[in-house]
Order: C-alpha cells, then sequence, then structure tokens
C-alpha cells in the first residue's frame, strides 16, 4: 500500500513554460519643481515652478519699470500745474497717480497678458490657478492687492522713516514685517508669497516657444481660403464654438509636452474633444494630427472673431459669432 502521508508530485503543465513576473522599477523622479494639475477638462499638464530668484528679479524689473513711469508722470503734472501756479493741486494729483500706478500695474497686466506683467515675460514666467481652472480676474486681484500689504507699506514705512517721539525699534519692527513676507516663498514647497496663497495661484515657468507658429505652418491651406486646415479634418463653425482662447491655451501645453505618457494623454484629449463637438468622422485617428488641425483651424476661428472685436475667453463665454449663431456647448 502506499503511505498516505505521501503526497504525490504535480505533473508539469504542458506547453510553454509562463513567463516571469516583469519586474517593475522604481518610477523615474520628477524635479522637485514640477507639479501637476488636472484642468477641467480633465486634461493633466505638467509645470515647472518659478526659481525664487527669477521671481525677486521679476519684481525688481517691474519696480523700476513702475519708478520710471511715476517719475515721469510727475515731472509732466508739476511743470503743467507749476505754469498755472497750482503746485499744491499738482502735488496730490502726483500722489493719486501714483497710488494708481502702484496698485494696478500688476493688475492690469496679469489681466491682459494672462498672469504675466513686463518682469515676468523678460523672464518666461506667468501666474496660473492652482486648480487648472481658468485665470479668474478675482484671484488676480487679490494676489495684487496683498502687495500693499507684503511689500509697499513697509517700504513707505522705511523711506519716511519714524515720527517725531519715536525710537528705532518702529524701523526693526518694519524690517521684520517686510522679511516675514519677502522670505515666505522660502519656507514652503510651493515656493508661495501671501498673495499666491490667498489667491490659490502658481507661478510657473512658461519659456517661449515655436509652437503657435509651427503648428500653423505644418497644417495645409485649402485652395483659395487663408485658414489653416487639414483636409481629412475638417471642422464646422458649430463645432469650433464649443471652445474658446482658454481651451486653446490648454491644448497648446497639451501638444507641448514629452514624456513617456504623452501618447496617451493625446488619444484622451483626443476623445474627449470628439465626444463635445459630436465628432461624426472615424474615432480611429492619428490623434496628435487630429488635434494639431483641430488648433490651427481653431487658432483661426478665433483670430477672425476677434477682427470682429469679439474675444471668447472660454466655453462658458456664450457670445455670438459675427453674423451667426454660437454653438451649443451642451454637446
Amino acid at each position: 500500500m502506499t503511505d498516505s502521508s505521501t503526497v504525490a508530485s504535480p505533473r508539469p503543465p504542458s506547453g510553454p513554460p509562463a513567463p516571469a513576473p516583469k519586474e517593475s522599477g522604481p518610477a523615474p523622479a520628477r524635479p522637485r519643481s514640477e507639479r501637476r494639475i488636472i484642468t477641467p477638462e480633465g486634461v493633466p499638464l505638467a509645470f515647472q515652478l518659478a526659481e525664487r530668484g527669477e521671481r525677486a528679479a521679476a519684481v525688481l524689473i517691474d519696480l523700476v519699470i513702475m519708478m520710471l513711469a511715476i517719475a515721469l508722470i510727475a515731472l509732466a503734472i508739476v511743470f503743467l500745474f507749476g505754469r498755472v501756479g497750482v503746485v499744491e493741486v499738482g502735488f496730490g494729483v502726483t500722489l493719486l497717480t501714483s497710488f494708481l500706478i502702484r496698485n494696478f500695474y500688476f493688475i492690469y497686466f496679469e489681466l491682459r497678458w494672462q498672469g504675466a506683467t513686463p518682469g515676468k515675460r523678460a523672464l518666461g514666467l506667468r501666474v496660473i490657478d492652482r486648480k487648472g481652472g481658468y485665470l479668474r480676474p478675482d484671484s488676480i486681484f487679490a494676489r495684487n492687492i496683498l502687495r500693499e500689504v507684503e511689500l509697499f507699506i513697509p517700504l513707505t514705512l522705511l523711506l519716511i522713516g519714524p515720527g517725531e517721539g519715536s525710537s528705532a525699534w518702529i524701523n526693526l519692527l518694519t524690517l521684520g514685517w517686510l522679511s516675514v513676507f519677502a522670505f515666505m516663498p522660502f519656507f514652503n514647497k510651493d515656493r508661495l508669497r501671501a498673495g499666491d496663497i490667498v489667491a490659490g495661484t502658481w507661478v510657473v515657468s512658461a519659456p517661449k516657444t515655436l509652437l503657435l507658429s509651427d503648428v500653423a505652418a505644418e497644417a495645409k491651406t485649402a485652395t483659395g481660403s487663408t485658414q489653416a486646415v487639414d483636409p481629412d479634418y475638417a471642422f464646422t463653425r458649430e463645432q469650433l464654438e464649443v471652445y474658446g482662447i482658454y481651451e486653446l491655451q490648454t491644448l497648446e501645453d497639451v501638444l507641448r509636452q514629452r514624456g513617456p505618457q504623452t501618447e496617451e494623454t493625446l488619444r484622451e484629449v483626443t476623445r474627449r474633444i470628439q465626444r463635445k463637438i459630436g465628432w461624426a468622422g472615424d474615432e480611429a485617428v492619428d490623434s496628435r494630427r487630429f488635434l494639431e488641425a483641430f488648433y490651427a483651424a481653431l487658432r483661426a476661428h478665433l483670430e477672425s472673431r476677434m477682427l470682429f472685436g469679439e474675444r471668447r475667453e472660454s466655453k462658458h463665454d456664450r457670445k455670438p459669432p459675427p453674423g451667426g449663431r454660437a454653438g451649443s456647448d451642451s454637446t
């Protein structure tokens, strides 16, 4: 009899041996300054935080421009009001002008240039929303109004100096006040100043790129048309009316990306756009070519609207196009 404690060896399975599981190596480390956000359209975008030194240099450039503008305007006001003998009124107008320039210089340019000022543009920086949404005007107002508390009030107190009966410790307190806000970006990993914390913004590196001109230059042009199009991907006005300038910029950021996940991202963005615009053509398309064609067509469409004074900031701006009705955003 066979010993019941003996266990029969299992027969080897027929066929080729199963492949050994792949050893998953460690994921490539991302730079410490890289941040990823998910836009409202579900598109992941990677950004590099601006260096602290770059931000300081950008502020210095902007301050120099502001001071020069204030000085030139002050000289002109004093000259004009001095000729009519009302120097005191000219002095008051100069103070008011200085206040307006100091408080609205940053706000005006960041609203006008999508989060950039002359100083930021010179160094390739811009402000973005930390949640990936459209940079709202209230965020720009919040981050720049707080600059008055962070920078201008303590600098003014230092320049004026302590009043009569005041001691030097007031200057020390003012220096401490200025230092707390000036060094705040060094004590948080996202390099945020107080205005960024309140407004929910980041300052990121936005290097100059030739993508805009390259996409338009590489797109094929139909005979007798000035609009850059790909003959295999034709879009109607209603389809192009679904998106605005913000979505065009988001698509630009997607097309800039290079990395191991790029192709997957392009395919996902292509599917989302096709679903949003009600694409009736073949869904199995070359994702990059489709997106470049849509980018070129959307850009040309938005530029043609701007020629008629119609600026569509985003898909939520429902202004009708010149000579027609806006397409529905519900597709």
